[in-house]
């Protein structure tokens, strides 16, 4: 059993909770993505801005981003724990690597995302 400090003292059910939420969220943003473009065959750079400019869109957007890094962080953490456990300090190098990434990906999406 891995007793970590980057677990953040979660119990296996919340991160399951977790990644089952997240895959929800990602998979009807994608849906509604995909609908949109099937609806849309002729679709110019207009209407894509447009829909992206909304709202209700950025907000979407929004939860899928960070979706997409609950749901990296948690599967991250657990390949860590499965191939890495031997090592705590190679283990945690590889968890603070992974989250400086996430953490990047976050504020750069933030960034696109609200300055359309």
């Amino acid at each position: 059993m891995v007793n970590s400090v980057t677990n953040l003292g979660r119990s296996g059910l919340y991160d399951w909770i977790i990644q089952r939420t997240t895959a929800v969220v990602l998979a009807v943003y994608t849906l509604f993505l995909f609908g949109f473009v099937i609806a849309t065959p002729d679709m110019q750079y207009a209407q894509w801005q447009g829909l992206f400019s909304q709202t209700w869109m950025k907000i979407f957007s929004l939860a899928a981003l960070i979706s997409i890094c609950g749901h990296a962080w948690v599967g991250m953490w657990t390949i860590a724990t499965d191939y890495l456990a031997q090592s705590t300090a190679l283990r945690f190098l590889f968890q603070l690597v992974c989250a400086i990434f996430l953490f990047a990906y976050l504020v750069w999406g933030i960034d696109i995302l609200w300055s359309v």
